[in-house]
């Protein structure tokens, strides 16, 4: 999205306070950071509503185009998002790139982006960008349609570029269709086998990451940035009483997502949307903690995530003195919330825990006792059936302590059972 040029590229930041669809001053300097970009002026303003042709008034851009002069900028960054005639206006006007908040935030993901697929779904979303914004690189060419003389090679390079454009978002498409139908399989075998599938999900920075290699001695990528991680990441987790379940670090969410995004990552997210249990880490340091978790709930209701369980995981109570580790509960005693330390590892115990009584809440504990000649049960329940411990006496009659969910329970009819 960028053309970065040797000597590193220095932005001119535009932040206006609008009526509706405020975004943050904050989080636009972090994205500028983790795109690359020196921030070397901010300009901020007020207005009623965004101009339709410029975004800003005359007056403010006089003040933006200063503002390049003097610093040498290479690039002005809006924080909003900017129609392709507003962006085109302001680039002719200022005579340099610019970029809006979409643009911005898809240049991280192409800086980020490492596995194969997590490439074409940034690609994909890239490509949907710039379709409606490719008239601006031909400008110099462009004719008026009709009339004698009017007929010129603008026209023709446009269509011919529009048609390559659409040929391969097509075969994007179809190529990361089959990457869905693999993860699809993926999940229908977890499925199949009854392991619980939990997703990590949260604001960008939250320190997901941090936390799921402290669950899983995983060593992924970690960094204080925005979309430090990208491409999601699966690992089997065994809690204290010997259960298993699947963990997923996907991709951090932030404010008003870019439709691109959401649409090219669908595959990815789907991780979330089909998870058994969400863990919802949330940066309890930060500014503005109820509003965040808004905009992570916002976003999980777009990509049909929004009615699943939650377990709120409040991370980063090593920046906050006097909060120690320990589970909020409901009413009936079920976990709510977790407060710990994915850096010091303070309070991962209590996750594992709260994870062990959520995942084993609709499940029963019962004592088997069955006769040699009911080998055929124990098959069913080794099955379907998680078997905790066994023993079998010198007459061929077995103990069993098993686990197991109330559906399954027919298995048992004719066994003599007790409650453990």
């Amino acid at each position: 999205m960028f053309d970065r040029p040797n000597s590193g590229e220095r932005a001119i930041l535009v932040h206006l306070t609008l009526q509706r669809g405020q975004e943050d001053l904050f989080e636009l300097k972090e994205l500028t950071k983790s795109a690359g970009v020196e921030a070397v002026q901010i300009i901020t303003g007020t207005r009623h509503r965004p101009d339709p042709k410029y975004f800003v008034g005359i007056g403010k851009l006089e003040e933006i185009k200063a503002a390049v002069v003097n610093h040498a900028a290479n690039v002005v960054l809006f924080n909003h998002p900017l129609s392709p005639s507003q962006e085109r206006n302001l680039e002719k006007y200022l005579a340099i790139r610019v970029v809006d908040r979409n643009g911005l935030i898809l240049d991280i993901f192409a800086q980020r982006a490492q596995s194969f697929e997590g490439k074409l779904q940034v690609e994909l979303a890239q490509l949907k960008h710039l379709s409606t914004r490719l008239i601006r690189g031909w400008t110099h060419l462009e004719r008026q349609k009709g009339g004698i003389g009017l007929r010129g090679p603008g026209e023709t390079q446009l269509e011919t570029d529009r048609r390559l454009l659409a040929a391969k978002i097509k075969q994007i498409q179809q190529r990361l269709q089959k990457v869905d139908k693999q993860r699809r399989q993926g999940r229908s075998q977890r499925q199949k086998s009854e392991i619980p599938s939990v997703s990590l999900v949260g604001y960008t920075n939250a320190g997901k990451s941090t936390l799921f290699n402290q669950m899983t001695g995983a060593d992924i990528y970690t960094a204080d940035q925005l979309f430090a991680t990208l491409d999601p990441t699966l690992r089997n987790v065994q809690l204290p009483n010997h259960s298993e379940l699947v963990l997923a670090d996907t991709v951090g969410f932030i404010r008003h997502l870019p439709h691109e995004l959401v649409a090219a990552f669908k595959s990815t997210l789907q991780e979330a949307s089909e998870a058994s249990l969400l863990l919802h880490v949330i940066d309890a340091h930060t500014e503005g903690r109820d509003d965040v978790i808004a905009q992570v709930n916002q976003v999980l209701t777009e990509i049909n995530a929004g009615k699943i369980r939650q377990l709120e995981v409040y991370n980063k109570i090593d920046l906050m003195p006097g909060i120690l580790p320990h589970i909020d509960r409901d009413p009936s005693g079920q976990p709510v919330r977790i407060w710990l330390s994915a850096v010091t590892g303070q309070g991962v115990e209590l996750l594992n825990q709260a994870l062990t009584e959520i995942l084993a809440a609709n499940k029963l504990i019962r004592r088997c006792f069955l006769t040699p000649k009911q080998s055929a049960v124990r098959a069913k329940l080794c099955a379907c059936a998680k078997i905790i411990d066994e023993h079998t006496d010198d007459f061929g009659a077995t103990e069993l302590l098993v686990e197991i969910e109330p559906k399954d329970l027919g298995i048992l009819k004719n066994v003599h059972t007790e409650p453990a």
